[in-house]
């Protein structure tokens, strides 16, 4: 399966906007007027992207469209498989702007990202009544798509805001920082800039175990890194063998120091819940058991 980091780029509008809403007035698009049909792709958002070109194209709207490897054939029909074109892929992506700003085209593909089974009809549907509507209707709550597709928007920022602040890094002896998480979405295209910037001057490596694919960071680029092994390793399953021999220490540095700014008096473990759910803290050094205590060395004190 293809993976890209963010979606297509489109190029600067050359038409005169509304104004009002900075979203081009358009026609609205052709009629479906051929039978329904079953659609199937590569799984690739511009898969995707190129299944809405064709429908336009056949003038045929989906009754179904689904991922190449979670087909389900009907007795009598069986899917269409559409191939790929990056060419037709980016003429959509462009062409969405004509009826929806750029943050509203975002959300669709944060949808794309969130792993719904009907994500494809979903993006579909808000794609179709915009065309037709010729304007953004982003804020058209009565719409159940249109609603639907803003409280995904809201998870995923959500998920994506808690994997920047959550992830911890262990040092592999080869000096590559790496960590393994599983996200309740696709969240690692989201999460790439951030890590990119912040971590710029070291080797990293974050792999979602669940989804099988991570990436990779070399000191210049970072790239989508996909692996096969059928079981893919648990954060606590990697060798000690592998690990920087200063790893421990700095775990259990780490352990001390927060242990140490905690305030007994001031628990609220219904309010820490809130702001770091349980499922999370897997993934934090500080919440892990307790190997041994740090002590600092009685006899030795700091020079000052």
């Amino acid at each position: 399966m293809s993976r890209s980091l963010t979606p297509l780029h489109p190029r600067k509008p050359a038409k005169p906007t509304n104004p009002a809403s900075g979203v081009k007035q358009q026609r609205s698009a052709p009629l479906l007027t051929n039978p329904p049909l079953d659609y199937s792709y590569d799984g690739s958002f511009e898969g995707l992207l190129t299944v809405l070109f064709t429908i336009y194209g056949q003038k045929a709207a989906p009754n179904s469209i689904q991922p190449e490897g979670a087909m389900q054939g009907g007795l009598f029909a069986q899917p269409i498989a559409i191939v790929t074109d990056e060419v037709q892929a980016a003429r959509v992506w462009e062409g969405l702007l004509r009826y929806m700003d750029a943050e509203a085209r975002t959300r669709l593909f944060h949808t794309f990202l969130s792993e719904q089974p009907d994500r494809e009809l979903l993006l579909f549907r808000y794609a179709d009544t915009a065309m037709r509507a010729g304007r953004d209707i982003s804020d058209n709550y009565a719409d159940d798509t249109v609603r639907r597709i803003a409280g995904i928007a809201q998870q995923m920022y959500r998920e994506k805001h808690r994997m920047e602040a959550f992830v911890r890094f262990e040092k592999t002896s080869d000096e590559l920082f790496h960590a393994t998480i599983d996200p309740d979405f696709d969240v690692l295209p989201l999460i790439a800039p951030h890590f990119t910037k912040r971590y710029a001057d070291q080797r990293w490596l974050i792999f979602d175990k669940r989804r099988r694919y991570g990436l990779y960071y070399d000191l210049h680029r970072t790239d989508v890194v996909e692996f096969e092994a059928p079981n893919p390793q648990r954060r606590t399953d990697i060798s000690a063998t592998v690990l920087d021999e200063r790893e421990p220490l700095f775990k259990l540095l780490w352990q001390s120091y927060f242990d140490h700014v905690n305030i007994p008096e001031r628990k609220n473990m219904k309010l820490h819940r809130r702001h770091m759910p349980l499922r999370y803290w897997r993934y934090l050094s500080e919440k892990q058991p307790r190997e041994q205590r740090f002590e600092p060395i009685k006899n030795k004190r700091p020079i000052g």
